[in-house]
């Protein structure tokens, strides 16, 4: 299997290019449809900014009565249109998030009932679980809140940067000697909550797996009076847990102070500059509160993007798991020319078979036996034998090292899967109920 480690080094831009090539470019015409209620709903969002110049000059300072019913009306046919626009983009990018996400879940679970038992056998159930609940949770947290919400934000920042330099190109540039200040420390953050959100994913996938194992083998852990011993195991993971999610917390906790601050400062040096121009007559009170509301709804959404970068760094980090198991090939491959097993009697013939699990541990050696058609064969043996692995080559859940296994003289290697295991009843020593009808069991 290719484990997590080949995916450690997976860059954003290639984690965000495929899923735009596998899942997102499948439904451009949605979202070129939620971008352009985006554009609209952030121009109203800069148009609300815009509106304080006249509102104050004409109104408040030119006693312009005309202005009270325009104005007024402008303030709220900028609502509704930025109000439905906001609706919209947030409901087509919602069912593109949401179609995504499921469609990541069924192609997960096919892809994993379509590769090797080997697979289910090198990881527990559990963590293969927490891919299907965690990652997936993250995933869909990410999608919901990014694409409805991080394109607009910026979207937003643009309009209203617009207007400030439309109010005040000198006042502007103080302002952009900030912003810089602002992002740096949202990316810093960033990173290191990429990583965090790694290590708690990394910790709950081993704790799905310890539940796994507890639960399946509660009657042995009772037997042995290890109840003591699997609290200790999983109270060493929930601290572990405890550490991670307090990391984060901090982290989390850390971003809007530090832009809250940055602001201030802008804040506090722009009204004194922009104050001295209009004492000195240099601009209008209204287009220097125009300027000041645009420069601190600006902020506003470089504060939302230090939240957003949190569950995008987390979804990232969790897209990357999951491309890491989606990509897993399967070992055991049907052949080419794989043809249909055509049995008469049903012979089966083991020819010289070696096999082993791992390199240096051999479960079979040069085995040969033939089991006549029509008649009755008994394995038998002590544990670790390899009758079990004898029935598992059969059905070719495993290739066999060297030698061949054939029913009536066709070597599985060559017939189909389908025709292969449909000629085999399994009957397990294990019972499984499947929480179906009767009738799918």
């Amino acid at each position: 299997m290719t484990g997590d480690s080949t995916y450690d080094s997976a860059t954003t831009g290639y984690l965000v290019r495929r899923l735009w090539r596998d899942y997102l470019r499948h439904h451009r015409a949605t979202i070129v449809v939620a971008v352009i209620c985006m554009v609209i709903a952030a121009a109203m969002t800069a148009a609300n900014a815009w509106l304080l110049q006249p509102a104050l000059d004409e109104i408040f300072l030119n006693k312009n009565r005309e202005m009270l019913l325009i104005i007024p009306a402008a303030v709220v046919a900028v609502a509704l249109i930025g109000g439905a626009a906001t609706y919209g983009q947030t409901i087509f990018m919602r069912t593109v998030g949401q179609r995504i996400i499921a469609d990541m879940q069924i192609n997960l679970f096919e892809h994993l009932l379509h590769t090797d038992v080997g697979l289910f056998a090198d990881q527990s159930a559990g963590k293969l679980i927490s891919r299907f609940t965690n990652d997936i949770q993250l995933m869909r947290n990410a999608v919901s809140t990014i694409l409805t919400g991080m394109a607009k934000e910026l979207l937003s920042m643009v309009f209203l940067i617009g207007v400030m330099f439309y109010q005040s190109w000198q006042l502007s540039l103080m302002a952009f000697v900030v912003f810089p200040l602002a992002i740096h420390p949202i990316l810093r953050l960033g990173k290191r909550m990429r990583k965090i959100s790694d290590g708690t994913q990394q910790q709950l996938s081993e704790f799905a797996g310890q539940l796994d194992q507890t639960f399946s083998a509660v009657r042995v852990v009772k037997a042995y009076n290890r109840e003591d011993y699997e609290v200790a195991r999983a109270r060493g993971t929930v601290e572990r847990l405890y550490a991670l999610y307090m990391k984060a917390s901090r982290v989390q906790a850390l971003a809007s102070p530090m832009i809250e601050s940055i602001a201030a400062i802008a804040i506090a040096a722009i009204i004194g500059y922009g104050g001295l121009q209009v004492i000195e007559g240099q601009t209008t009170p209204g287009a220097f509160f125009s300027f000041i509301a645009a420069m601190i709804m600006a902020y506003k959404p470089v504060r939302s993007m230090a939240g957003l970068n949190t569950y995008l760094q987390e979804g990232l980090a969790a897209a990357r798991r999951y491309f890491s198991v989606i990509d897993t090939e399967a070992e055991v491959k049907e052949a080419a020319d794989a043809k249909v097993l055509d049995v008469q009697g049903g012979q089966i013939t083991f020819d010289k078979v070696a096999f082993s699990y791992h390199p240096k541990a051999p479960a079979l050696h040069q085995v040969t036996m033939e089991v006549p058609a029509g008649k009755m064969a008994a394995l038998v043996g002590p544990s670790g034998a390899g009758k079990s692995t004898i029935m598992n080559l059969l059905l070719r859940y495993y290739d066999i090292d060297g030698g061949s296994i054939s029913i009536d003289g066709q070597d599985i290697a060559g017939v189909t899967f389908t025709s292969l295991r449909e000629a085999v009843a399994l009957v397990s020593q294990e019972v499984m109920l499947f929480d179906d009808t009767v009738y799918a069991n």
